[in-house]
């Protein structure tokens, strides 16, 4: 068998879609370019009249406290006295209506809206900087590092403020070594409620008191973290807003007469508590304005603004507190907190509205300019039009001031306008694509397509030794990798790694593409599998991924696909009993006289045969339906979607409230981790896989057990509430730290075991009677499927493994006559030696996958355990009943339908497990599974949340080779009357069939593998061409790109899970050629 030009060539079609992959997202994923400069105290901001615009007067605080209740969303902080019945996060926050009330000059409550994404790191330098996040920002919420622009921080520090920090460690990451002082809290894990809080609250009030600070922020991680783990309306969440309550009542307490307060919140929640998106109840927090000095001119009216951006706090904190505005904010004053004009007498230092917009649209302006000087990305038309804009404005500002005349009452609406413009401009311009990355990645994923088509019909003639080998194109990426350098290095002066990259797979590509012209024709006449005409175009297999792939263009598909690929899967399995029965194939035929007679030939089945492979087929039809319709009760909601209701399923355990539910649950998902490791051992022991010791068969024995009892103690102990049995507390906590843990290290005996000692075959020797004749019959090998009598004589399968017995009755007849009797070998399992390590891999990394969801998604699992068994063995009944003689005439080509529905399942399974292409519905719990404390670094945590987001895309990649292995591992149904195939008095030799031609083998399992890859490829390749094509559509950035980004996410992760599963499969073989060795040690000669 060819085995590393296998790998090699899978490796080498993985890399090159992933090359494309990485161009295009480069050139597509928004990145704005920071402008890198300061403001100071004495800049001269054109035009200018004065010496200095920012720190010349008095500020009017020398304090600010600045309280930051992460996920403050708006709800939150209303109050409804005539709510008599308030949910759990309604009228928990009475101190903010109360002051409002009844001191209206004082405070002020607004809501706060973000700009999304509504993550913490991305809000915080929103609103410490002024500026605008890009989509790509979002990548770094957990891997956050300094903020290099101009911010708050950074002037506060410059004028020599004292800034003192305590609560998210965010903070501390984000402004290294800025702070006078810092308590910094670990914020990472969800599930700890208190320890930020707690930790804050011990240090608040004895430094408010205390003289050694000028800027206090607390930022306090309780409720959103409560929102994370038990969703808004919990009691656990009313619990964490009385605490607010109290903290904000305990502040205003303690605040002096020239001291501000803020509390607000970053970002808001939704339903369900998670944040990211851009869905106005994740994006509307609340800003909560008091001193107990008037900081309002006039009492709440129709001209308070309806809602303020977060970046207007920006140039409103900087300049009530007498510091410059940061050089790259595009936000704008707070009006209200500034008196009108004419009215600042009296209030030392203050600036009129005015004159803080004056200020304020002076910065916009020099920042504007500064940024358009750098960067090239704001159309003109519009840079000339706020150029002019400003220009006007600043000649009615300074011809009203030099004139000594009340400024007209349009000027302040004006300037405000101006401003607006400014953001809008920008928001609307930082969409900075790189058209030439985005080209490239677009040329090279296509031609990885077709790369990969060709692969696969061409995959018997790339694995002979005359075939058309990686040397070539490898050699050639190579020097074209080097050219691009050197090109790039003589023409800039540096190199960048993209363009090599792009340069090789461009080249590697071509040369392939244009070496396999002259296998292209005999290729396509041998495989049979290339489309022949445009009329077979229409086939279902071909125009259900077209149709998909097509319909990824419209955002109204990608909001629906889960149950628009359900629908699919269902459509292509329906198609395969109905092309069975057009072709008359579904039904036994009518009796012939003809055939009777002998006239005509016997049919390759026997009636019954047919009978009972298309009871199979139906049946397992039924199961697949089943499956599909009860996997929509698992899907999440998207914000799109309306009056959709997530699954109940979805929630952990610990949010239910209603204790008879929640028994019910643990009790639904105890009994299907249990079917699922029954059926797996079932189907291991039916094919005599379970006698005999190797480490593949102590794992399904042993580690699979314990196991599945490890993740059902520990969803027992999960869902205990912390406030009962208060005295077993820490030998829960305990149980939460070990019982993961341990089944993580069961994970990785188990695993490893098969992968060491992957064999599950048991071999009874029994000596034949003695004697010299050459009249002995060749030594038989016999695969049963167990050890019982009553199975061995149901299931019983005589394998002769011809190669091995050619190899033994080639040699010298006195070599045969010398010996006294050749043992007779019965190797129970042999049939089914390639699939059962396979499957009982899946089995495991299916049960630690499921470690990482929430317990309600063990039913989710056992669906997609059926599921799998259907399609497997509606892919088996169909093979037989279509191409019965196929396997003994060596072909074991897996055809285009059974590989589409193994393709589509994944994608159904994606979102049958709760998931959605959207940053908000991925669950970050999964990281805090076996870490309740938390984490040192990123990397571990982000790879359990990919292994939990993709659990549906791994299990059904590793295990794709079974598309291989299971028309054989059925084989026997077929010859259960009439001989399947062989000679006469032969039976089915099952998978034994791949040892006997290991050229076979290894081309069939080169085409599924590049024929899965080529389906997962196309999909790709459609949102590449959505997200291009759409690039400045509506719903670009809340529908196609976290859809792209989900989308090649999924099909890296496929491609590494592929390679394992194929890895697998070649090392079972190594060990099956070694095991015959040992058994024959003759053949080995």
């Amino acid at each position: 068998m060819k085995r590393l030009p296998l790998l090699w060539l899978l490796l080498w079609m993985c890399a090159l879609y992933s090359v494309g992959i990485y161009l295009f997202v480069g050139g597509f994923l928004l990145v704005r370019l920071e402008v890198n400069r300061t403001s100071t105290c004495g800049d001269v901001l054109q035009p200018g009249e004065e010496p200095a615009d920012f720190c010349r007067v008095r500020p009017r605080f020398r304090r600010a406290v600045l309280l930051i209740v992460d996920a403050l969303k708006i709800d939150f902080a209303w109050f409804d006295p005539d709510n008599a019945a308030p949910r759990p996060y309604e009228n928990k926050l009475p101190v903010l209506e109360e002051t409002v009330s009844a001191r209206p000059a004082n405070s002020r409550l607004y809501p706060f809206r973000a700009d999304p994404p509504t993550t913490t790191m991305q809000r915080i330098k929103g609103f410490t900087t002024g500026s605008l996040p890009t989509f790509v920002d979002v990548g770094n919420n957990f891997a956050s590092t300094a903020i290099l622009e101009d911010n708050l921080i950074h002037q506060f520090g410059q004028v020599g403020k004292r800034v003192v920090f305590m609560g998210d460690d965010t903070w501390e990451n984000l402004f290294p070594k800025k702070f006078h002082r810092s308590l910094p809290f670990p914020s990472f894990n969800v599930k700890d409620l208190h320890t930020v809080d707690n930790g804050i609250l011990q240090h608040l009030y004895t430094t408010m008191v205390g003289d050694d600070w000028d800027v206090l922020v607390a930022h306090f991680l309780g409720v959103d973290h409560c929102g994370h783990r038990f969703g808004p309306d919990h009691p656990a969440m009313a619990d964490k807003l009385t605490q607010m309550d109290g903290v904000i009542r305990s502040v205003i307490d303690r605040l002096q007469n020239d001291t501000l307060l803020v509390v607000m919140g970053d970002h808001g929640m939704t339903d369900t508590g998670d944040h990211g998106g851009d869905s106005q109840k994740e994006t509307d927090a609340a800003i909560f304005l008091y001193s107990p000095s008037p900081l309002f001119s006039a009492l709440p009216s129709q001209s308070e603004p309806d809602v303020v951006p977060q970046t207007d706090l920006v140039p409103t904190l900087a300049l009530l507190l007498g510091v410059p505005i940061p050089y790259s904010s595009v936000g704008q004053v707070l009006l209200p907190v500034f008196p009108p004009h004419g009215q600042t007498e009296g209030a030392v230092g203050s600036l009129s509205q005015l004159e803080a917009l004056w200020i304020n649209a002076k910065q916009v302006n020099r920042f504007l300019e500064t940024y358009s000087g750098m960067a090239k990305d704001i159309p003109p038309e519009s840079l000339s039009q706020l150029k002019a804009e400003f220009s006007s404005l600043s000649s009615e500002y300074l011809a009203t001031v030099r004139q000594g005349r009340p400024p007209s009452p349009q000027l302040a609406a004006l300037l405000q306008a101006y401003l607006t413009s400014v953001r809008d401009t920008c928001r609307a311009t930082w969409a900075q694509f790189n058209p030439l990355k985005m080209a490239a990645g677009l040329i090279i994923l296509g031609l990885a397509c077709l790369t990969c088509l060709v692969l696969s019909e061409l995959s018997h003639v790339l694995l002979r030794e005359d075939g058309p080998g990686l040397r070539a194109p490898v050699v050639a990426a190579l020097v074209a990798a080097v050219c691009a350098a050197a090109v790039q290095l003589r023409a800039r002066g540096y190199i960048e790694l993209a363009w090599c990259l792009a340069a090789a797979a461009l080249s590697s590509e071509l040369l392939f593409l244009w070496r396999a012209r002259r296998f292209g024709p005999a290729g396509v006449e041998k495989s049979g599998s290339l489309v022949a005409g445009w009329q077979r175009l229409l086939a279902p297999h071909l125009l259900v991924p077209l149709l998909r792939c097509a319909s990824l263009l419209s955002d109204s598909y990608v909001i629906a696909e889960g149950r628009a690929v359900t629908f699919l899967v269902f459509s292509l399995a329906l198609y395969i009993p109905i092309r069975l029965n057009w072709d008359g194939l579904l039904l036994p035929p009518n009796h012939d006289p003809l055939k009777a007679a002998g006239i005509l030939p016997p049919p390759a089945l026997s009636p019954s045969t047919v009978r009972k492979e298309g009871f199979t087929l139906l049946a397992c039809l039924g199961l697949l339906v089943g499956s599909l319709y009860l996997s929509l009760s698992f899907h999440a909601c998207r914000e799109e979607q309306g009056s959709c209701q997530p699954s109940p399923f979805l929630s952990p355990l610990s949010r239910l409230q209603d204790s008879r539910l929640k028994n019910l649950h643990y009790v639904l998902s105890v009994f299907a981790l249990a079917l699922w490791t029954y059926l797996l051992r079932r189907f291991l022991r039916h094919y005599g896989n379970l006698n005999s010791a190797s480490g593949a068969v102590f794992a399904a024995r042993w580690v699979l057990l314990l196991l599945s009892v490890c993740l059902a103690l520990y969803w027992a102990v999960s869902a205990t509430p912390e406030d009962s049995f208060r005295n077993l507390a820490e030998l829960i906590s305990l149980a939460q730290l070990v019982l993961p843990r341990a089944a993580f290290a069961l994970l990785g005996l188990g695993l490893s075991l098969i992968w060491l000692d992957p064999l599950t075959v048991f071999a009874k020797t029994r000596a034949a009677p003695s004697g010299r004749s050459q009249s002995l019959p060749p030594p038989r090998y016999r695969a049963s499927t167990g050890i019982s009598p009553q199975a061995e004589l149901h299931h019983l399968i005589p394998q002769i493994y011809q190669r091995m017995r050619r190899s033994l009755e080639d040699e010298e007849p006195s070599r045969a006559v010398e010996a006294d009797g050749r043992p007779a070998v019965e190797a129970y399992g042999l049939g089914t030696v390639y699939s059962a390590p396979l499957l009982l891999f899946c089995g495991l990394l299916g049960i630690g996958l499921l470690l990482l969801h929430p317990e309600g998604m063990a039913l989710s699992f056992l669906l997609l355990l059926l599921e799998m068994g259907a399609l497997l063995h509606i892919h088996a009944s169909s093979t037989t009943l279509t191409v019965p003689h196929a396997a003994c005439s060596g072909g074991f080509n897996v055809p285009w339908t059974p590989v589409v529905m193994w393709s589509l399942a994944a994608t159904q399974f994606f979102h049958a497990t709760g998931h959605l292409p959207t940053f908000p519905s991925i669950q970050w719990g999964a990281a805090f599974v076996g870490f309740p404390n938390g984490h040192t670094g990123t990397m571990l945590p982000a790879s359990l949340v990919t292994l939990n987001t993709f659990a549906s895309h791994i299990l059904f990649s590793v295990g794709c080779p079974l598309l291989l292995f299971w028309p054989l591992v059925c084989e026997v149904r077929g010859g259960r009357t009439g001989r399947a195939c062989g000679d006469e008095g032969e039976d089915a030799v099952m998978e034994m069939r791949l040892r006997e031609n290991p050229q076979q083998f290894s081309s069939a399992l080169l085409q599924l593998s590049t024929r899965y890859l080529f389906i997962l490829g196309v999909q790709v390749f459609a949102s590449v061409c959505a997200a291009a094509i759409l690039r400045r559509h509506l719903m670009v950035w809340k529908v196609f790109a976290p859809k792209l980004m989900f989308e090649a996410s999924g099909f890296l992760v496929s491609c590494v899970s592929l390679l394992i599963g194929v890895t697998l499969v070649l090392r079972v073989d190594v060990a099956v050629g070694r095991w015959f060795k040992r058994l024959i040690p003759d053949a080995s000669r």
